[in-house]
Protein backbone atom coordinates (compact mmCIF):
# COMPACT_ATOMS: atom_id res chain seq x y z
CA UNK A 1 0.00 0.00 0.00
CA UNK A 2 0.92 3.56 -0.87
CA UNK A 3 2.63 4.80 2.86
CA UNK A 4 1.50 7.95 2.09
CA UNK A 5 -2.25 6.55 2.94
CA UNK A 6 -1.05 6.38 6.72
CA UNK A 7 -0.62 10.47 6.78
CA UNK A 8 -3.91 11.63 5.94
CA UNK A 9 -6.22 12.24 8.79
CA UNK A 10 -9.70 11.37 9.40
CA UNK A 11 -12.11 13.39 7.14
CA UNK A 12 -13.91 16.25 9.20
CA UNK A 13 -17.32 14.26 8.90
CA UNK A 14 -15.55 11.24 10.65
CA UNK A 15 -14.26 13.51 13.65
CA UNK A 16 -17.70 15.19 13.62
CA UNK A 17 -19.83 11.93 13.89
CA UNK A 18 -17.28 10.50 16.67
CA UNK A 19 -18.23 13.81 18.60
CA UNK A 20 -21.54 13.30 18.05
CA UNK A 21 -21.12 9.01 18.87
CA UNK A 22 -23.08 7.98 21.98
CA UNK A 23 -25.23 11.44 22.24
CA UNK A 24 -29.14 11.11 22.25
CA UNK A 25 -30.74 14.26 20.97
CA UNK A 26 -33.81 15.49 22.19
CA UNK A 27 -36.71 14.91 20.16
CA UNK A 28 -36.98 17.56 17.66
CA UNK A 29 -36.30 17.68 13.88
CA UNK A 30 -32.74 17.11 12.61
CA UNK A 31 -31.35 20.38 11.15
CA UNK A 32 -27.77 19.76 9.42
CA UNK A 33 -25.90 22.86 8.92
CA UNK A 34 -22.44 20.96 8.44
CA UNK A 35 -22.43 20.01 5.16
CA UNK A 36 -21.73 22.57 1.80
CA UNK A 37 -23.95 20.43 0.36
CA UNK A 38 -26.64 22.96 -1.78
CA UNK A 39 -30.16 22.06 -1.08
CA UNK A 40 -31.82 24.80 -3.39
CA UNK A 41 -33.69 23.39 -6.60
CA UNK A 42 -32.03 22.86 -8.97
CA UNK A 43 -32.76 24.60 -12.49
CA UNK A 44 -35.07 22.33 -14.75
CA UNK A 45 -32.99 23.28 -18.20
CA UNK A 46 -30.01 20.96 -16.65
CA UNK A 47 -32.76 17.83 -15.75
CA UNK A 48 -34.29 18.93 -19.79
CA UNK A 49 -30.72 19.10 -21.46
CA UNK A 50 -30.03 15.82 -19.54
CA UNK A 51 -33.34 14.01 -21.02
CA UNK A 52 -32.86 15.63 -24.33
CA UNK A 53 -29.41 13.78 -24.92
CA UNK A 54 -29.92 10.84 -22.71
CA UNK A 55 -29.12 8.36 -25.22
CA UNK A 56 -26.40 10.55 -27.23
CA UNK A 57 -22.94 8.84 -26.72
CA UNK A 58 -23.90 5.68 -24.47
CA UNK A 59 -22.20 3.44 -27.25
CA UNK A 60 -18.67 5.83 -27.32
CA UNK A 61 -16.31 6.87 -24.71
CA UNK A 62 -16.43 10.66 -24.14
CA UNK A 63 -12.99 12.73 -25.07
CA UNK A 64 -11.16 13.07 -22.13
CA UNK A 65 -10.86 17.03 -23.29
CA UNK A 66 -14.73 17.51 -23.59
CA UNK A 67 -17.16 18.64 -26.01
CA UNK A 68 -16.02 21.59 -28.32
CA UNK A 69 -19.27 23.17 -27.54
CA UNK A 70 -18.93 23.03 -23.87
CA UNK A 71 -15.30 24.41 -23.65
CA UNK A 72 -16.69 27.21 -26.32
CA UNK A 73 -19.52 28.22 -23.70
CA UNK A 74 -17.05 28.08 -20.87
CA UNK A 75 -14.32 30.36 -22.50
CA UNK A 76 -17.00 32.75 -23.13
CA UNK A 77 -18.61 32.72 -19.87
CA UNK A 78 -15.33 33.23 -18.10
CA UNK A 79 -14.78 36.33 -20.58
CA UNK A 80 -17.83 37.99 -19.57
CA UNK A 81 -18.02 37.16 -15.81
CA UNK A 82 -14.22 38.20 -15.14
CA UNK A 83 -13.62 41.39 -18.14
CA UNK A 84 -11.35 39.19 -19.80
CA UNK A 85 -10.11 40.51 -22.82
CA UNK A 86 -11.92 39.29 -25.70
CA UNK A 87 -10.53 35.97 -27.43
CA UNK A 88 -7.92 35.69 -24.73
CA UNK A 89 -9.39 32.40 -23.23
CA UNK A 90 -8.97 30.00 -26.21
CA UNK A 91 -11.64 27.11 -25.74
CA UNK A 92 -9.19 24.41 -26.77
CA UNK A 93 -5.55 25.74 -25.31
CA UNK A 94 -6.97 27.48 -21.88
CA UNK A 95 -10.17 25.08 -20.63
CA UNK A 96 -10.67 21.59 -19.49
CA UNK A 97 -13.88 20.31 -18.29
CA UNK A 98 -13.72 17.82 -15.58
CA UNK A 99 -16.28 16.38 -12.83
CA UNK A 100 -16.48 18.74 -10.56
CA UNK A 101 -13.72 20.69 -8.66
CA UNK A 102 -12.99 18.04 -5.71
CA UNK A 103 -11.87 15.20 -8.52
CA UNK A 104 -9.93 17.97 -9.98
CA UNK A 105 -8.64 19.55 -7.38
CA UNK A 106 -7.17 16.46 -6.30
CA UNK A 107 -5.57 15.37 -9.28
CA UNK A 108 -3.86 18.66 -9.94
CA UNK A 109 -1.36 18.15 -7.54
CA UNK A 110 -0.51 14.52 -8.85
CA UNK A 111 -0.04 16.10 -12.15
CA UNK A 112 1.93 19.15 -10.98
CA UNK A 113 4.37 17.88 -7.74
CA UNK A 114 7.71 17.38 -9.26
CA UNK A 115 8.70 14.25 -6.70
CA UNK A 116 12.67 14.44 -7.63
CA UNK A 117 13.31 17.82 -5.47
CA UNK A 118 11.58 18.26 -1.98
CA UNK A 119 7.66 19.92 -2.64
CA UNK A 120 5.76 22.19 -0.42
CA UNK A 121 2.02 23.01 -1.13
CA UNK A 122 0.63 25.74 0.43
CA UNK A 123 -2.73 26.30 1.39
CA UNK A 124 -5.03 28.32 3.34
CA UNK A 125 -5.83 27.11 7.06
CA UNK A 126 -8.83 26.42 7.45
CA UNK A 127 -8.96 24.98 4.17
CA UNK A 128 -11.03 22.53 1.90
CA UNK A 129 -9.54 19.04 2.89
CA UNK A 130 -8.32 18.15 -0.53
CA UNK A 131 -5.70 20.60 -0.38
CA UNK A 132 -4.15 18.78 2.59
CA UNK A 133 -4.88 14.68 1.23
CA UNK A 134 -3.83 16.08 -2.75
CA UNK A 135 -0.55 17.33 -1.41
CA UNK A 136 0.40 14.49 0.97
CA UNK A 137 -0.41 11.58 -1.79
CA UNK A 138 1.73 13.72 -4.40
CA UNK A 139 4.59 12.97 -2.06
CA UNK A 140 4.41 17.02 -1.22
CA UNK A 141 4.30 18.88 2.24
CA UNK A 142 1.93 20.93 3.20
CA UNK A 143 2.46 24.52 4.20
CA UNK A 144 -0.41 26.29 6.10
CA UNK A 145 -1.21 29.87 6.00
CA UNK A 146 -3.22 31.07 8.57
CA UNK A 147 -6.41 33.15 7.54
CA UNK A 148 -7.13 35.05 11.13
CA UNK A 149 -9.51 37.80 11.85
CA UNK A 150 -6.43 40.12 12.49
CA UNK A 151 -5.76 39.17 8.32
CA UNK A 152 -9.60 39.60 8.05
CA UNK A 153 -9.64 35.64 7.12
CA UNK A 154 -7.25 36.09 4.09
CA UNK A 155 -3.76 34.01 3.88
CA UNK A 156 -1.25 35.68 5.95
CA UNK A 157 1.10 36.08 2.98
CA UNK A 158 4.11 38.12 5.12
CA UNK A 159 4.21 34.88 7.84
CA UNK A 160 5.60 32.50 4.75
CA UNK A 161 9.64 32.71 5.16
CA UNK A 162 11.02 33.19 1.88
CA UNK A 163 12.61 29.50 2.10
CA UNK A 164 8.83 28.44 2.01
CA UNK A 165 8.06 30.24 -1.25
CA UNK A 166 11.53 28.97 -2.81
CA UNK A 167 10.49 25.64 -1.94
CA UNK A 168 6.56 25.68 -2.75
CA UNK A 169 5.78 24.28 -6.31
CA UNK A 170 1.72 24.83 -5.96
CA UNK A 171 -0.40 27.36 -3.77
CA UNK A 172 -4.16 26.34 -3.42
CA UNK A 173 -6.03 29.31 -3.31
CA UNK A 174 -9.54 29.35 -2.12
CA UNK A 175 -11.63 32.68 -2.79
CA UNK A 176 -14.58 33.42 -1.80
CA UNK A 177 -13.03 31.22 1.28
CA UNK A 178 -14.56 27.70 3.02
CA UNK A 179 -15.35 27.86 5.62
CA UNK A 180 -15.35 31.79 6.15
CA UNK A 181 -16.36 33.39 2.78
CA UNK A 182 -13.88 35.58 2.37
CA UNK A 183 -12.49 37.59 -0.67
CA UNK A 184 -9.43 37.64 -1.60
CA UNK A 185 -9.44 41.55 -3.17
CA UNK A 186 -7.77 41.63 -7.07
CA UNK A 187 -4.77 43.50 -5.44
CA UNK A 188 -3.67 40.73 -3.41
CA UNK A 189 -4.26 38.11 -6.18
CA UNK A 190 -1.59 40.28 -7.60
CA UNK A 191 0.74 39.62 -5.04
CA UNK A 192 0.15 36.13 -5.61
CA UNK A 193 1.05 35.75 -8.97
CA UNK A 194 4.53 38.20 -8.36
CA UNK A 195 4.90 35.70 -5.76
CA UNK A 196 4.60 32.73 -8.10
CA UNK A 197 6.47 34.54 -10.86
CA UNK A 198 9.74 35.15 -8.47
CA UNK A 199 9.62 31.72 -6.74
CA UNK A 200 8.42 29.93 -9.77
CA UNK A 201 5.37 27.97 -8.98
CA UNK A 202 2.13 27.17 -9.84
CA UNK A 203 -0.97 28.84 -8.40
CA UNK A 204 -4.38 26.66 -8.27
CA UNK A 205 -7.49 29.15 -7.26
CA UNK A 206 -10.49 27.25 -6.03
CA UNK A 207 -13.38 29.61 -7.21
CA UNK A 208 -16.35 27.45 -6.87
CA UNK A 209 -18.26 29.47 -4.73
CA UNK A 210 -17.27 32.91 -7.12
CA UNK A 211 -20.73 32.89 -7.43
CA UNK A 212 -22.55 33.19 -4.61
CA UNK A 213 -22.18 36.56 -3.03
CA UNK A 214 -24.54 39.92 -1.54
CA UNK A 215 -23.41 42.27 -4.43
CA UNK A 216 -24.74 42.19 -7.22
CA UNK A 217 -22.75 45.47 -8.24
CA UNK A 218 -19.61 44.10 -6.61
CA UNK A 219 -18.88 40.21 -7.65
CA UNK A 220 -15.91 38.78 -6.46
CA UNK A 221 -12.72 39.01 -8.68
CA UNK A 222 -10.96 35.89 -9.52
CA UNK A 223 -7.65 35.08 -10.80
CA UNK A 224 -7.61 34.93 -14.48
CA UNK A 225 -9.21 38.63 -13.84
CA UNK A 226 -6.23 40.15 -11.73
CA UNK A 227 -4.03 38.09 -14.12
CA UNK A 228 -5.19 39.85 -16.87
CA UNK A 229 -5.18 42.94 -15.50
CA UNK A 230 -1.64 43.02 -14.79
CA UNK A 231 -1.15 42.22 -18.97
CA UNK A 232 -1.08 38.59 -17.99
CA UNK A 233 -2.84 37.25 -20.95
CA UNK A 234 -1.36 33.85 -21.63
CA UNK A 235 -2.40 32.96 -17.86
CA UNK A 236 1.42 32.02 -16.93
CA UNK A 237 0.94 29.72 -13.46
CA UNK A 238 -2.72 30.73 -13.43
CA UNK A 239 -5.08 27.78 -12.84
CA UNK A 240 -8.62 28.74 -11.80
CA UNK A 241 -11.19 25.92 -10.88
CA UNK A 242 -15.00 26.45 -11.21
CA UNK A 243 -18.32 24.03 -10.67
CA UNK A 244 -21.97 24.05 -11.12
CA UNK A 245 -22.19 22.37 -7.72
CA UNK A 246 -22.78 25.35 -5.83
CA UNK A 247 -23.41 28.02 -8.64
CA UNK A 248 -26.13 26.04 -10.03
CA UNK A 249 -27.37 24.10 -7.17
CA UNK A 250 -26.08 21.03 -9.09
CA UNK A 251 -23.72 18.66 -6.77
CA UNK A 252 -25.20 15.46 -8.53
CA UNK A 253 -23.99 16.58 -12.02
CA UNK A 254 -21.02 16.08 -11.03
CA UNK A 255 -19.52 18.96 -13.58
CA UNK A 256 -16.90 22.00 -13.50
CA UNK A 257 -14.08 23.13 -15.41
CA UNK A 258 -10.51 23.84 -15.29
CA UNK A 259 -8.95 26.95 -16.97
CA UNK A 260 -5.90 28.90 -17.12
CA UNK A 261 -2.37 28.52 -18.17
CA UNK A 262 -2.14 26.60 -21.29
CA UNK A 263 0.66 24.45 -21.01
CA UNK A 264 0.08 23.69 -17.80
CA UNK A 265 -3.01 22.19 -19.15
CA UNK A 266 -1.19 20.76 -21.66
CA UNK A 267 0.32 18.77 -19.28
CA UNK A 268 -2.76 17.93 -16.65
CA UNK A 269 -4.52 16.77 -20.02
CA UNK A 270 -2.03 14.08 -20.65
CA UNK A 271 -2.67 12.94 -16.80
CA UNK A 272 -6.48 12.99 -16.99
CA UNK A 273 -6.02 10.86 -20.45
CA UNK A 274 -4.42 8.53 -18.27
CA UNK A 275 -6.50 8.84 -15.17
CA UNK A 276 -9.34 8.19 -17.27
CA UNK A 277 -11.80 10.63 -16.06
CA UNK A 278 -14.10 12.12 -19.30
CA UNK A 279 -17.25 13.39 -18.42
CA UNK A 280 -20.15 11.74 -19.46
CA UNK A 281 -21.93 13.53 -22.59
CA UNK A 282 -25.22 14.32 -21.22
CA UNK A 283 -23.64 16.10 -18.37
CA UNK A 284 -21.62 18.01 -21.08
CA UNK A 285 -24.92 18.76 -22.55
CA UNK A 286 -26.38 19.80 -19.35
CA UNK A 287 -23.36 21.39 -18.67
CA UNK A 288 -23.80 24.12 -21.93
CA UNK A 289 -27.22 25.02 -20.54
CA UNK A 290 -26.04 25.99 -17.68
CA UNK A 291 -23.21 27.64 -18.35
CA UNK A 292 -25.14 29.78 -20.94
CA UNK A 293 -27.93 30.78 -18.12
CA UNK A 294 -27.44 33.35 -15.29
CA UNK A 295 -30.95 33.84 -14.03
CA UNK A 296 -31.08 31.43 -12.18
CA UNK A 297 -28.02 31.93 -10.83
CA UNK A 298 -29.38 35.34 -10.02
CA UNK A 299 -32.26 33.62 -8.09
CA UNK A 300 -29.92 31.54 -6.17
CA UNK A 301 -28.01 34.48 -4.76
CA UNK A 302 -31.36 36.29 -3.59
CA UNK A 303 -32.21 32.71 -1.71
CA UNK A 304 -29.16 32.84 -0.40
CA UNK A 305 -29.44 36.92 1.07
CA UNK A 306 -32.79 35.93 2.08
CA UNK A 307 -31.58 33.24 5.11
CA UNK A 308 -28.70 35.44 5.53
CA UNK A 309 -30.85 38.19 6.92
CA UNK A 310 -33.35 36.42 8.21
CA UNK A 311 -30.79 34.22 10.64
CA UNK A 312 -28.45 36.82 11.05
CA UNK A 313 -31.11 38.68 12.82
CA UNK A 314 -32.01 36.27 14.82
CA UNK A 315 -28.25 35.93 16.24
CA UNK A 316 -27.69 39.69 16.52
CA UNK A 317 -26.38 40.04 19.73
CA UNK A 318 -25.79 36.19 20.73
CA UNK A 319 -23.37 34.85 18.58
CA UNK A 320 -20.00 36.77 17.49
CA UNK A 321 -20.94 36.50 13.68
CA UNK A 322 -21.24 38.65 10.87
CA UNK A 323 -22.40 38.74 7.19
CA UNK A 324 -19.30 37.31 4.86
CA UNK A 325 -18.16 38.28 1.95
CA UNK A 326 -19.32 35.84 -0.29
CA UNK A 327 -20.30 32.04 -0.35
CA UNK A 328 -22.99 30.49 1.71
CA UNK A 329 -21.22 29.82 5.34
CA UNK A 330 -21.27 31.33 8.46
CA UNK A 331 -18.76 31.55 10.74
CA UNK A 332 -19.19 32.24 14.40
CA UNK A 333 -16.69 32.55 17.07
CA UNK A 334 -18.51 30.22 20.10
CA UNK A 335 -18.63 30.46 23.37
CA UNK A 336 -15.77 28.68 24.09
CA UNK A 337 -14.56 25.36 22.60
CA UNK A 338 -16.25 24.96 19.13
CA UNK A 339 -16.08 21.00 19.67
CA UNK A 340 -18.46 21.35 23.07
CA UNK A 341 -20.53 23.69 21.92
CA UNK A 342 -20.96 21.84 18.69
CA UNK A 343 -21.76 18.39 20.71
CA UNK A 344 -24.03 20.60 22.76
CA UNK A 345 -25.96 21.88 20.01
CA UNK A 346 -26.86 18.56 19.01
CA UNK A 347 -27.20 17.32 22.43
CA UNK A 348 -29.83 19.79 23.21
CA UNK A 349 -31.51 21.52 20.08
CA UNK A 350 -30.86 18.64 17.50
CA UNK A 351 -28.68 21.16 15.56
CA UNK A 352 -25.33 20.02 13.82
CA UNK A 353 -22.68 22.13 12.65
CA UNK A 354 -18.55 21.38 11.87
CA UNK A 355 -16.07 22.53 14.89
CA UNK A 356 -13.56 24.67 12.68
CA UNK A 357 -10.97 22.74 14.50
CA UNK A 358 -11.69 19.40 12.08
CA UNK A 359 -11.21 22.52 8.75
CA UNK A 360 -7.67 23.42 10.16
CA UNK A 361 -4.45 22.02 11.39
CA UNK A 362 -2.13 23.99 14.71
CA UNK A 363 0.44 25.52 13.96
CA UNK A 364 3.32 26.55 15.99
CA UNK A 365 0.77 25.47 18.91
CA UNK A 366 -2.20 27.69 17.34
CA UNK A 367 -5.30 26.33 15.77
CA UNK A 368 -6.90 29.18 13.63
CA UNK A 369 -9.94 27.40 13.26
CA UNK A 370 -10.06 27.10 16.82
CA UNK A 371 -13.24 28.34 18.61
CA UNK A 372 -15.35 28.52 15.52
CA UNK A 373 -18.11 26.60 14.12
CA UNK A 374 -19.28 26.46 10.04
CA UNK A 375 -22.75 26.52 9.44
CA UNK A 376 -23.72 25.95 5.91
CA UNK A 377 -27.26 27.74 5.43
CA UNK A 378 -28.36 24.95 2.75
CA UNK A 379 -31.55 24.23 4.57
CA UNK A 380 -34.57 25.48 3.13
CA UNK A 381 -34.89 29.44 4.65
CA UNK A 382 -37.42 28.20 7.47
CA UNK A 383 -35.35 25.33 9.02
CA UNK A 384 -32.13 28.03 8.65
CA UNK A 385 -34.52 30.23 11.15
CA UNK A 386 -35.41 27.59 12.91
CA UNK A 387 -32.05 26.54 13.42
CA UNK A 388 -30.80 29.91 14.55
CA UNK A 389 -33.74 30.12 17.08
CA UNK A 390 -32.61 26.94 18.35
CA UNK A 391 -28.46 28.14 18.65
CA UNK A 392 -29.74 31.54 20.20
CA UNK A 393 -31.30 29.05 22.80
CA UNK A 394 -28.27 27.41 23.57
CA UNK A 395 -26.14 30.09 23.51
CA UNK A 396 -28.44 31.46 26.24
CA UNK A 397 -28.51 28.79 28.41
CA UNK A 398 -24.99 28.51 28.09
CA UNK A 399 -24.60 32.22 28.81
CA UNK A 400 -26.77 32.16 32.25
CA UNK A 401 -24.97 28.82 33.36
CA UNK A 402 -21.67 31.06 33.13
CA UNK A 403 -23.32 33.53 35.24
CA UNK A 404 -24.58 31.81 37.81
CA UNK A 405 -21.18 30.10 37.97
CA UNK A 406 -19.33 33.35 38.43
Amino acid sequence: MNPDLEKLQPYPFEKLNALKSGVTPPDLPHIALSIGEPKHATPGLIAAALHEHLDEGLSSYPLTRGLPALRAVIAAWLTRRFALPASSVDPDRHVLPVNGTREALFAFAQAIVDRERPAIVASPNPFYQIYEGAALLAGATPHFIPCTAATGYLPDLDSVEPATWEACQLLYLCSPGNPTGAVIPQAMLQRVIALAERHDFIIAADECYSEIYVDEQRPPAGLLQAAAALGNTDYRRCVVFHSLSKRSNAPGLRSGFVAGDAGVLAKFLRYRTYHGCAMPIQHQHASIAAWSDEQHVRDNRQQYRAKFDAVLDVLDGCLDVTLPDAGFYLWPRTPGSDEAFARELFARQHVTVLPGRYLSRDVDGSNPGADHVRMALVATHDECVEAAKRIKQLVTAINESTRRVS
